[in-house]
């Protein structure tokens, strides 16, 4: 996993910066209770996307468990950041309208705890709003770079801990509901091969950490032609879970 600390100063430009926060930003807005007046932005990173989400009379907390990320959400939202880890927020029981986890369960081998904790601090009818499927986000549209990576990626399925499927049977399980739908673009994320290669290489491309896959991966990639043409943007998806 990366050093969000170190990380974080560069953080926002490598990630599509100000125009990929304002679209994750409009498509939580678009899930978000209508009365909903706390929100929870776990693992809010540098608050690029949790600042968007103020509104009179709406209360908004992010909390992330990287210093070097909070130094800079701070900023953006003075006073309203807290250091803690997701599977122990700092929010009493049912104090919440909604829970938002952007870009999380993904990275981690469990999202069960995580949701589970999310569960406990929203309220009656709360919120939880989640990014799924988010290893497939830059291959919705068909591409010779979907192509090549299709078979190291359907080995890789079953590791997925933010499958659509298993995340709604775990969220059933503790009395959430799927409630709503969106998608947002990742604009001006598209990756040539050859910056996926880069990423490979620097072990960030969750389906292939193994030596043998990163090595296969290499190879396919550095095969397809416009090695520095960037291919589509990627399309993230998200869900809302009613309590």
């Amino acid at each position: 996993m990366l050093d969000y600390d170190t990380e974080a100063r560069d953080y926002d430009a490598s990630r599509g910066g100000e125009p990929r926060a304002e679209a994750a930003a409009a498509a939580v807005e678009r899930l978000l209770p209508e009365d909903g007046r706390t929100v929870l932005d776990v693992a809010c990173g540098t608050g690029i996307v949790t600042a968007r989400l103020r509104r009179p009379g709406r209360t908004v907390l992010g909390v992330d468990r990287s210093p070097g990320m909070l130094r800079l959400a701070e900023q953006r939202l003075p006073g309203a950041v807290l250091c803690a880890d997701a599977t122990r927020l700092p929010l009493r029981t049912g104090s919440a309208d909604a829970v938002v986890l952007v870009w999380l369960l993904h990275l981690l081998p469990d999202a069960a705890p995580v949701l589970a904790e999310a569960r406990r601090v929203l309220r009656p009818g709360g919120a939880l709003i989640t990014t799924v499927d988010k290893n497939d986000a830059y291959f919705t549209e068909p591409s010779d770079l979907a192509e090549a990576t299709a078979e190291l990626r359907r080995r890789h399925a079953p590791q997925v801990t933010d499958n659509v499927e298993r995340l709604t049977a775990q969220a059933a399980a503790l009395g959430l509901s799927p409630a709503a739908e969106t998608s947002f673009p990742g604009l001006g994320q598209g990756r040539s091969p050859r910056a996926w290669r880069e990423s490979v290489d620097k072990g960030r491309i969750l389906w292939c950490r193994d030596p043998a896959d990163a090595a296969t991966a290499v190879r396919a990639l550095a095969a397809l032609p416009d090695q520095d043409t960037p291919r589509p943007d990627p399309q993230y998806r998200l869900l809302a879970f009613r309590a």
